[in-house]
């Protein structure tokens, strides 16, 4: 390790269309940004194989492309973007300071701002057919991947609030949605449910499981199994959207960043400033609403702005004395 550690301006963890955003505005506002890319360089936009809803790509783009394009970006105007990926963090107090940061469990680092941008990570089944099909039919997101599926016969797992609003979203743009839920009752709100079951081209099966997504290279059909009576069925889909919830990347932060009861970073009003000063979180890590590439990048800008006048406060302070 070396006799001298490290002092980053503007730290900025995971490069997601948020960490790459922020990327940009913190380089062309001269913080000198490290970003350091975690264990999957791009987020969940690398597993995407078409984005067809991301502004500036009149033609669509796939998801792997267009990060390159968002790193290449956020170099040209001086990112340091580095593969690596923080494992632990010590934030100053609440008084502000430096924040200590160390990366592969080895790198000690210092830093004067953090941009928190690590994201989330879509619940899968685990099935190993579901796995071999992600990109060529299955999918974690209904509004990012519906449209592909126009006309077509679709089925979505969950039983949730976000499955129930996703499979209603389905049913306008496709010929019929199987909508499979495991118990014998929706977790929905009751409104949702009533949108659920009043909506014709929604086959809703409770105590349904997926016992193997069928096909090749591309989603062909689904092996259902009722799980009260082990009865098989198939059903013949283009496309299978699992809707069974996210998980932030947060557990580095826990007990010094302000969560919610799930684990998603708490941010002030409508700012990306958390609980610790010089500490700021944007994109799916502090947001389970939205959940799309162009809201994430629209707080990784917010972020950087608020790291910006954040240093212009600290420099400030410090002249003053």
């Amino acid at each position: 390790m070396a006799d001298t550690i490290e002092r980053i301006k503007c730290l900025i963890i995971g490069s997601g269309p948020a960490g790459y955003t922020a990327a940009i505005y913190a380089a062309r506002a001269d913080l000198k940004p490290v970003l350091y890319t975690g264990l999957e360089p791009g987020g969940q936009l690398t597993t995407t194989t078409e984005v067809d809803n991301f502004p500036g790509y009149p033609d669509g783009v796939d998801g792997p492309t267009m990060m390159i394009d968002l790193q290449k970006q956020a170099e040209r105007f001086g990112t340091d973007v580095r593969i690596g990926m923080v494992t632990a963090v010590d934030f100053s107090d609440e008084t502000g300071g430096i924040h200590k940061v160390t990366v592969d469990n080895d790198t000690q680092l210092e830093a004067e701002s953090v941009i928190i941008s690590t994201g989330a990570t879509a619940k899968y089944l685990g099935l190993p057919s579901e796995q071999r099909l992600r990109g060529g039919g299955v999918s974690a997101c209904a509004v990012c991947d519906g449209f592909f599926y126009k006309g077509q016969d679709v089925a979505i797992v969950g039983g949730g609030d976000t499955a129930a609003e996703e499979a209603t979203y389905l049913a306008n743009i496709c010929n019929k949605v199987t909508m499979l839920v495991r118990r014998d009752e929706m977790r929905a709100s009751k409104a949702m449910q009533h949108r659920v079951n009043a909506t014709k081209n929604i086959d809703l099966r409770y105590n349904s499981e997926v016992e193997e997504v069928l096909g090749d290279m591309v989603v062909e059909g689904l092996k259902i199994k009722n799980n009260l009576t082990d009865e098989i069925d198939e059903i013949a889909i283009t496309g299978l959207f699992i809707a069974i919830g996210h998980i932030p990347n947060t557990a580095i932060f826990k007990g010094q960043l302000d969560m919610d009861d799930t684990g998603y970073v708490i941010t002030n009003g409508k700012t990306t400033k958390t609980n610790k000063p010089g500490v700021f979180a944007s994109g799916d890590v502090q947001d389970k609403v939205y959940r799309q590439a162009v809201t994430a990048a629209g707080t990784g800008c917010m972020a950087a702005l608020d790291a910006e006048r954040y240093l212009q406060t600290i420099e400030t302070e410090v002249e003053a004395e």
